[in-house]
């Protein structure tokens, strides 16, 4: 029996997920937000995984391109039964392109994870195209001493005191996508931020207990 390559076989599980899909109605705005969502995180774990190799992080890819298939599917169903006139059918044409836009955004991402297939010295060019970003993609670790630890993202209020965000948290073997703001910080905690310089520089000097979190 022939053997199935990686795009047959991803056609085959996307038709057999839509198979299974049972509609639900669900408002197009709910719909395009948790679009908008994905489309932010799928691309900042694509570059984890090759700068990382990581094929946990690549399989988690994988899992949210195919979830962006499932919405882009559910917001066509929505469109199609919602549109009764010409004009409706024109309103949310304008709509089907944002989504489509966001589809694309994921399958940008499940190509750069293909990266991970070539050895790690044919990837020079990545390092020097992602230095010249202004948000840069690293790793902060969480200590015994850390005032971070046992404190959740909310109580730290990261984001908004360093305009870092956390992607996601690699804690022993198993990993933590997208954390919202209750998730509690543990040592030994390794996070994967993104960021500028400046944020960068404080969050991981106020994690090894050097500073504050502010200009301090």
């Amino acid at each position: 029996m022939p053997a199935v390559n990686d795009k047959t076989g991803g056609n085959m599980k996307k038709q057999k997920m839509f198979e299974e899909i049972e509609y639900e109605p669900t408002n197009v705005k709910e719909l395009l937000t948790e679009m908008k969502d994905v489309s932010e995180l799928i691309t900042d774990l694509a570059y984890s995984a090759v700068i990382f190799d990581s094929k946990d992080i690549a399989e988690e890819v994988r899992e949210l391109e195919f979830r962006m298939d499932k919405l882009l599917y559910q917001i066509r169903l929505t469109a199609m039964l919602a549109s009764r006139t010409v004009e409706d059918a024109e309103q949310l044409s304008g709509l089907l392109q944002v989504a489509s836009a966001a589809e694309n955004i994921s399958n940008a991402a499940g190509d750069i994870i293909k990266l991970l297939d070539t050895k790690i010295e044919n990837r020079p060019f990545l390092p020097s195209l992602l230095q010249k970003a202004d948000e840069k993609i690293r790793i902060i670790n969480i200590p015994e001493s850390s005032p971070m630890k046992d404190k959740t993202i909310q109580e730290l209020r990261i984001e908004s005191e360093t305009g870092v965000r956390i992607i996601a948290i690699r804690r022993r073997k198993k990993w933590v996508y997208d954390p919202d703001d209750s998730t509690t910080l543990k040592e030994n905690d390794m996070l994967i931020i993104r960021g500028v310089d400046d944020g960068y520089q404080r969050l991981k000097g106020f994690a090894e207990g050097k500073r504050g979190l502010n200009n301090e």
